[in-house]
């Protein structure tokens, strides 16, 4: 049998349990001298074995797969060792193809090896949770952003009507009869509701936004190609390849340099390209087109905008529905769409701007972000 193995043994201390656990969990039982004084069926089953081709032999010359006899020798020393509970991991067989925890239970003279299997962490595996965990925090970042975004919109256009409602109760307080009760109980509860709206604003969505408000940037040398790269790479692994879009990069970048926030800038990058991969139909084409211009990056998204592509609620997505509806309703004092604010938050952070074209279906739609190289 071919075998791989990767094993490490934990040295962190753990409850130790009553008893072993029983069902699929094989059990092992070593003296000190790492001698088998008895292995339950389970085990020898795991490993196509006889029911007692382990009893009484030394663990080294069992045939037990030997990258699982390097683990479980290591386990049972370390457990006995320091007196208290070890824990494992060992994969086996053909590319890591079968995994193993390991829980080492020492007493006085012996140690309980409970051998269970598990779910092999295949590198493939592991990468599509890395890939999954970065997705799920670009999304975190940039619903953040639009949350905030949607507070200061709402802030500042109630702020219009309240004042106004404020400026005419005055105008009428002067106009009407000082002596005509029901007229001044009106005109206190004008006043009252306007107080109380105002406080609400400054309360509930002013502190709200307090908090992402000032946008801090751990500023550096960049090179911008790479960043680039690296934030159309996260594009198509966490959407474009799944929407069967694909993402096309056309650059004239060589060893150009930005200072600015290397993760703020890739967020900004990857939800241009994720909104773009959104609103476009399968098998399309976003085209991204990156340079250098008057001492400033620019980077451009375009694509052919799709009503159906962006609500269609069976396709995967990276932004909310309320804010795909909302991306393609007509937009008002040239306000950007509220999925996108993230973009426009980091470009003004670093000196630069964010402005895309109105996203109506079939349009050619295009995203544009152009910030300083020097980043102030």
């Amino acid at each position: 049998m071919t075998t791989s193995f990767s094993g490490t043994v934990e040295t962190g201390r753990a409850p130790r349990p009553e008893a072993p656990v029983a069902g699929t969990d094989g059990v092992l039982v070593l003296n000190a001298a790492q001698r088998c004084l008895s292995a339950d069926t389970v085990l020898t089953h795991l490993f196509d074995l006889d029911a007692h081709a382990v009893d009484g032999r030394a663990l080294a010359d069992t045939p037990l797969p030997k990258p699982l006899i390097a683990v479980l020798a290591e386990a049972a020393d370390a457990a006995l060792a320091a007196g208290s509970v070890r824990r494992a991991r060992v994969s086996i067989g053909e590319g890591g193809a079968r995994a193993f925890d390991i829980l080492a239970l020492p007493s006085s003279d012996t140690v309980t090896l409970i051998v269970s299997p598990c779910r092999p962490d295949t590198a493939a595996q592991s990468s599509l949770k890395q890939t999954d965990e970065r997705t799920a925090h670009l999304r975190a970042e940039a619903a953040l952003f639009m949350r905030d975004h949607v507070l200061g919109v709402v802030s500042h256009d109630l702020r219009g009507p309240l004042n106004a409602i404020h400026s005419w109760g005055y105008v009428l307080e002067r106009k009407v009869d000082s002596a005509d009760a029901s007229a001044q109980r009106a005109l206190g509860g004008i006043r009252s509701g306007v107080e109380q709206q105002v406080k609400l604003i400054e309360q509930s969505i002013d502190t709200t936004r307090a908090e992402t408000k000032t946008l801090v940037l751990n500023r550096g040398p960049l090179a911008l190609r790479p960043l680039v790269e690296h934030a159309a790479g996260e594009a198509r692994a966490s959407l474009a390849t799944a929407r069967k879009v694909t993402l096309q990069v056309e650059s004239t970048l060589a060893e150009e340099q930005i200072i600015g926030d290397n993760e703020r800038l890739t967020q900004a990058l990857w939800l241009m390209l994720a909104f773009a991969t959104e609103a476009s139909s399968a098998g399309s084409t976003v085209i991204t087109e990156v340079r250098v211009e008057d001492g400033a990056f620019v980077a451009t998204v375009g694509f052919t905008a799709s009503a159906e592509a962006l609500g269609d609620p069976d396709l995967p997505h990276a932004l909310e529905a309320f804010a795909r509806k909302q991306a393609i309703a007509p937009r008002e004092a040239a306000r950007i769409a509220w999925g996108l604010a993230l973009c426009k938050r980091v470009a003004e952070g670093h000196g630069g701007t964010f402005e895309h074209e109105d996203i109506t279906d079939g349009a050619n739609v295009t995203l544009k972000l152009r910030v300083p190289l020097s980043g102030t």
